[in-house]
């Protein structure tokens, strides 16, 4: 932190701090982050964290043709209802999951996250559970937490509103990478719990919530839990599920992650042209939260497929061979459908 001679300094004029930007504040949560990020650091990390730039020492001879993969993702209106709930760690999960799931559709290994968070005034508190969360969703995706900003931007953000942003990059080998080129008619289409409804599909959420009058600190019945508290359930991080598979040998044609747009927005993305995918939809896990929303907000059913995941986050394609290795070595995981030929296009029956 700098420090200035004023004993010669007559002026009374304003400071950044009287415009509502607490530089002194900033940095004594930079000082915890510093501290945190241990907890996700390791011997490729060759910048000190908090400079103007994060050093990633990549090992290239572990690869014949490394591709580098990037995405990039926030948490949208979910972090209404963790600012209602005053709840901040499980949306820095969220923002770490949005993006490492997107990265390994492609089965990039996730590397290195950046995270920006802008706020209109910092609240340390507040600021330090986001960290904690983005900290823990890393943990779970194995890779770093290289750095970040923290913008505070007074006027720009209500009092207690915050905006998350993410960034991560991985690597694969080219002939390993996957494009969908392989998917055909035939091959099966495997499906692994959502944890909820991730972080897709709020703004409809709270609409629903705001007609009903209801308060998220409230008990639901059909629930069994706060509303608020189970609306906030961390999006489930896929990261050890599809790589466990990869290392024992699984041949997977394509993965789709399931976020906005729901499975047929999603999963058509992966399909080749003259490939239908039909996705049975009593073979989707049961999740009491669609249900409730469905029924109390009046939505019909092709919306509600269209706008959330439906209690799949992952869908696999591969062909039936390496379909039944998946089933069984993943506990989880269900067959949800088949591809068969036709108009490029997911139906659901």
């Amino acid at each position: 932190m700098a420090t200035f001679d004023n004993k010669n300094d007559k002026s009374s004029g304003i400071t950044y701090k009287d415009a509502g930007v607490d530089i002194e504040k900033a940095d004594r949560f930079v000082e915890y982050i510093k501290q945190k990020v241990r907890e996700v650091q390791g011997p490729e990390i060759v910048t000190p964290f908090g400079g103007f730039a994060a050093g990633f020492l990549l090992d290239i001879g572990k690869y014949k043709e490394p591709v580098l993969m990037s995405t990039t993702d926030g948490v949208g209106t979910k972090l209404k209802i963790a600012q209602i709930m005053n709840k901040h760690d499980t949306v820095g999960i969220d923002l770490v999951a949005m993006n490492v799931n997107d990265l390994i559709t492609t089965l990039a290994k996730p590397l290195f996250f950046l995270d920006y968070i802008a706020t209109g005034k910092l609240d340390l508190e507040v600021q330090k559970q986001i960290i904690d969360g983005i900290v823990e969703g890393c943990k779970h995706a194995q890779c770093y937490l290289v750095g970040g900003e923290t913008a505070e931007m007074p006027g720009f953000y209500a009092p207690g509103e915050y905006d998350l942003a993410g960034f991560c990059v991985g690597v694969v080998d080219r002939q390993e990478m996957l494009t969908g080129e392989n998917i055909q008619a035939g091959d099966l289409l495997i499906g692994l719990p959502s944890s909820g409804i991730h972080s897709n599909g709020y703004s409809l959420v709270r609409k629903i919530i705001e007609n009903l009058s209801l308060d998220y600190h409230q008990y639901i019945e059909e629930l069994g839990g706060i509303l608020g508290e189970i609306l906030l359930t961390p999006t489930r991080i896929y990261v050890k599920d599809i790589f466990n598979l990869k290392n024992a040998g699984i041949q997977m044609k394509g993965i789709a992650h399931i976020t906005g747009g729901g499975i047929p927005g999603n999963l058509i993305r992966i399909l080749p042209e003259g490939v239908r995918a039909v996705v049975q939809k009593e073979k989707l896990p049961t999740q009491k939260i669609f249900k409730w929303i469905q029924e109390k907000g009046n939505v019909p059913e092709g919306e509600m497929f269209k706008t959330f995941n439906m209690g799949v986050g992952m869908i696999i394609v591969a062909d039936r061979e390496n379909a039944e290795k998946i089933l069984s070595l993943n506990k989880d995981a269900r067959l949800i459908g088949h591809l068969e030929e036709g108009k490029k296009e997911v139906v659901i029956v």
